[in-house]
Parts: C-alpha cells; sequence; structure tokens
C-alpha cells in the first residue's frame, strides 16, 4: 500500500514571539488551518527581552506609523476579547516626550504636526506644565508633547495570551523544534518545512522569526537582509506606584530610532511597571549576537535616567538584560508574500516595534494568505523591495 501522506496546513509559521502568535491568532480567527513551529518557548527570543512598547511618539507620518496606528486599535480590541485568565498588562498609560532646548522643540512641533496629520493624537506641552503631567521630572527642558495613545502590554504574556487563543481555535504549537528546511516542490513553490520531528506540509510558510528572519530566508532560497541590533534594559528596585506616570523620553530618542548606525547609541526611555520596578532603556548597537555585558551601555542608561528624573538616583538597579532587535536597512518591516518564492510570505524585520506592530502585521499576513483587501497599504512592506545578492543561497530541501 503506499504511504499516506500527512496532512496538510494551510500555513505553517516560523517562530511563537508576538508577531507569530500574532499571525496564528488572526489566520485561526479567518479560518485557516496552521501550526506554529518554534526551536525554543514562546516569546523565547525579542519578544521576552522587549519592554512592551505600543507607540506612536517614535514613528513619522507613513507607513509604519499607519501600521502602529491600526495595530492599537487591535490592542484594545484584544485587552478586552482575550480571556480575563490571560491579562496581557494592557496600560493605556500615554507617552511624554521631551525637548531639552528650543531647536529640538521647533523640530518636536513639525514632527508631531505632521502626525497630527495622520491621525495620531498629541499636545504640546509648555515647559512650566511638564511637571503636572510628571512631577518627578528634572527642570529644564523647553518643553515637549503628550501621546496620549502610547501604551504597553507585558510582551511574554500578550505572546503567549495569542498563542492560546489561536491553539484553542484549532492551531497546532510545536515548541523546541527547530526548521531545518523549507520544503519547496520541483516549480520552487513552497510547500511545508522539515523540522527534527518531521515534515509539516502546508500550502504557505510565514517566516515570523524575528532577528533569524533572514536565515529562514535563506532557506527557502531568497534573501532577506535582517540583522540584529542589541540592546539594554536597566531594571529598578520595586518603587511606590505613579512615582513615574507614563512612558517619558527625550526627543533625540526619535532620532536613535531612525539611524542605521553600527555603532553604541544610547537615549534613556523611563516608565514604570504595575509591579513597581522601572524600566531603563534603551541602547542600540550592531555586534551581532554578543550577549556580553556592556558597561559603558548601562552607564549611559543610567545617567541619561537620573537627568531625566533626579529621584532615581538613589535607587538600585537590581538587574540589566539584552535582547536583540531584528534590524532591516530602511528601517520597515517585511510583511506579505515574497514574489520570488511562491507561498512563502515574512513577518520579520519590525526591529524595536514588532510588540507594538504585531497585531496589524498579523492581520496584513492573513488578508494575503486569504485573498482579502489589506487593512492597510501592503506595498511599502513588500520584501520584494531587498535585492538578491549575487552569491544568495540556493534552494532549500525540495522532495
Amino acid at each position: 500500500m503506499p504511504t499516506k501522506q500527512p496532512a496538510s496546513l494551510d500555513a505553517v509559521i516560523i517562530g511563537a514571539g508576538v508577531v507569530g502568535a500574532a499571525c496564528a491568532y488572526y489566520a485561526t480567527r479567518a479560518g485557516l488551518s496552521v501550526a506554529v513551529v518554534d526551536r525554543g518557548p514562546v516569546a523565547g527570543g525579542t519578544t521576552g527581552a522587549g519592554e512592551g512598547n505600543l507607540l506612536v511618539s517614535d514613528k513619522e507620518a507613513g507607513p509604519e506609523l499607519d501600521l502602529a496606528l491600526l495595530s492599537l486599535r487591535l490592542w484594545r480590541e484584544l485587552a478586552t476579547r482575550l480571556p480575563p485568565e490571560d491579562a496581557i498588562e494592557h496600560e493605556p498609560k500615554g507617552g511624554l516626550v521631551v525637548a531639552p532646548d528650543e531647536t529640538a522643540l521647533t523640530a518636536l512641533r513639525a514632527f508631531a504636526a505632521a502626525q497630527r496629520a495622520a491621525g495620531v493624537e498629541t499636545h504640546e506641552v509648555a515647559a512650566g506644565e511638564l511637571t503636572e503631567l510628571e512631577p518627578q521630572l528634572a527642570p529644564g527642558p523647553a518643553g515637549g508633547f503628550h501621546y496620549p495613545q502610547d501604551a504597553q502590554v507585558q510582551p511574554a504574556r500578550a505572546a503567549a495570551a495569542l498563542l492560546r487563543a489561536a491553539r484553542s481555535a484549532g492551531a497546532r504549537v510545536r515548541l523546541g523544534e527547530q526548521v531545518t528546511a523549507v520544503l519547496t516542490d520541483p516549480h520552487g513553490a513552497v510547500r511545508g518545512v522539515r523540522t527534527p520531528c518531521g515534515d509539516l506540509h502546508a500550502g504557505a510558510v510565514v517566516n515570523a522569526a524575528g532577528t533569524w528572519g533572514g536565515h529562514v530566508a535563506a532557506l527557502a532560497g531568497t534573501h532577506l537582509p535582517v540583522l540584529p541590533r542589541r540592546g539594554f534594559v536597566l531594571v529598578t528596585e520595586p518603587l511606590p506606584p505613579g512615582l513615574i506616570r507614563h512612558k517619558v523620553y527625550a526627543a533625540d530618542y526619535i532620532a536613535d530610532v531612525a539611524s542605521g548606525s553600527a555603532g553604541l547609541q544610547s537615549s534613556a526611555v523611563v516608565e514604570g511597571t504595575p509591579a513597581g520596578p522601572v524600566l531603563i532603556g534603551a541602547t542600540r548597537e550592531r555586534v551581532g549576537f554578543d550577549r556580553t555585558l556592556s558597561p559603558e551601555a548601562l552607564r549611559r542608561l543610567a545617567h541619561q535616567a537620573t537627568a531625566l528624573f533626579p529621584v532615581l538616583a538613589d535607587v538600585h538597579a537590581i538587574r540589566a538584560y539584552c535582547g536583540f532587535r531584528p534590524y532591516l536597512p530602511d528601517h520597515l518591516p517585511a510583511i506579505g508574500p515574497d514574489p520570488r518564492v511562491p507561498g512563502l510570505h515574512h513577518a520579520c524585520g519590525h526591529e524595536g516595534a514588532g510588540i507594538g506592530l504585531a497585531p496589524a502585521t498579523g492581520l496584513l499576513v492573513t488578508a494575503a494568505l486569504t485573498g482579502a483587501p489589506p487593512p492597510v497599504a501592503a506595498g511599502p512592506f513588500g520584501p520584494g523591495r531587498f535585492p538578491r545578492p549575487d552569491d544568495a543561497p540556493t534552494p532549500g530541501a525540495s522532495s
């Protein structure tokens, strides 16, 4: 008798971080059969090292901001739709961006005006009114802008909640399995993946592998120039609730986000948490996957945080950790079908915005899988915008 072939899925999603979880959640809600495969645990990579930022304040008017505004609405819906036992700690705390001088404030005004035209809610705050929003803020800034839409979730809880919801709708979740090959047919179209535990057959593969997105693309015989960009976070001892009320950062953080520099950059983002500790980020540098603790990065964060909030000078930092943002050269994620490999879809390269952009990314990928109209313009995120170098790897396994 011929060997019976395993049942085929609609899609295999590679990656159990928050982006892969969101893809699985919206795909199953659309009626697709999916499996999520990850070599590690849920939120074991970039997601687990994130602060949970849901930001519009740091995004200039354009495609990424459109995606962020959609995601903010979707996160609010998820906060009420997911079961109470899967609370994602959604906090609509708002953000405060402060300008150290008049030059920075003028630039921030122009930045905010363009955002406002795109649908962002933002309000200028005069220098003398900043402490009404943040009583512990140091004197001296020329002014700032308040962004009421900025919010936060607990990223690992959010990823786990989305995956549980997807699993309850029929998704398979296979953790601790590394994808070793992307299976293709004789015409080069994707037909599944191979792991040490066996093959998973599917009509589509979604690359939601974060910083390893370039590696997964190479397995499928295509090219995506995803690189890791390391960042450190300082965590303080628990502090009284309400000591720091918003996400607060200096205006130069926006320039750091948009920079392509490989060198160390730091601009403090300071925020409280429901449990009491204050989180202090963020640094950026491209050093591969080197996890070595950087005293210089932590020193800069501490100095910048205490310059914003002098009250933190006498507070103990109890730990520090690092993570790797999946960086693409033009600072836009790759979302959607790869024109060079039929059936391969990408959902990676979000850099530091993956948690904030995850729901809209999941919705955009699901639209491409089902042929539905995209919820936002998909063209700017097309993976085909990155040319394939001459030395790109040949296609992966086919059988």
